[in-house]
């Protein structure tokens, strides 16, 4: 991600952004009621929305996001709300000081917006645990959205190895079209 676009996201922090709604989905919540608690990892947690969902329902969560700003407001919004939660500044591409495994990898809006995907679904097969699963929300690219998920990145997804075992098409609040993904990595 270039430099002027990490700055336009953390000035986001200093008000409220747009994705930043304070609310967990529902696709969260059945995967909760389906799955024992365990590790997990929230992959561009922001502010810790999902991070606090998590560890509410037992799971112990890691959260990164690459926005300072974003985890100062994370690691104040855990502590008031009595969770634990283990909330970092860092590369989703990196990971750097990050261990495995993870039982769940949630990424809302993460994967869709960066470059780098290759080192990302690198990271992923690192920390996420055999039997691990990827829960991933993600906007399609359109001409007037310039980034954004293209029918390639789930073929490359797939071929490292991550199995497929549901996908929910939809519209965001913007009606961009999106997805809900689970993944395997079996």
């Amino acid at each position: 991600m270039n430099l002027l676009r990490r700055i336009n996201f953390n000035l986001w922090y200093f008000r409220r952004p747009p994705w930043d709604r304070g609310i967990s989905p529902p696709e969260l919540f059945d995967f909760i009621s389906k799955h024992p608690a365990g590790r997990a990892i929230d992959l561009g947690c922001g502010t810790a929305t999902n991070v606090i969902t998590l560890a509410q329902n037992g799971w112990q969560v890691t959260g990164i996001d690459f926005a300072p700003r974003a985890i100062r407001i994370a690691k104040r919004k855990t502590k008031n709300a009595g969770v634990a939660a283990d909330l970092r500044v860092g590369d989703v591409t990196k990971l750097n000081g990050v261990e495995g495994p993870f039982d769940l990898a949630l990424d809302m809006g993460c994967f869709h917006g960066i470059q780098q995907k290759t080192e990302y679904l690198a990271q992923m097969k690192r920390v996420l645990g055999s039997g691990g699963y990827w829960l991933m929300y993600g906007i399609f690219r359109t001409p007037q959205f310039g980034t954004g998920l293209v029918a390639a990145d789930i073929e490359l997804i797939k071929s490292q190895g991550f199995r497929l075992l549901w996908r929910k098409d939809g519209v965001d609040t913007r009606e961009r079209p999106s997805s809900w993904f689970l993944f395997l990595k079996p």
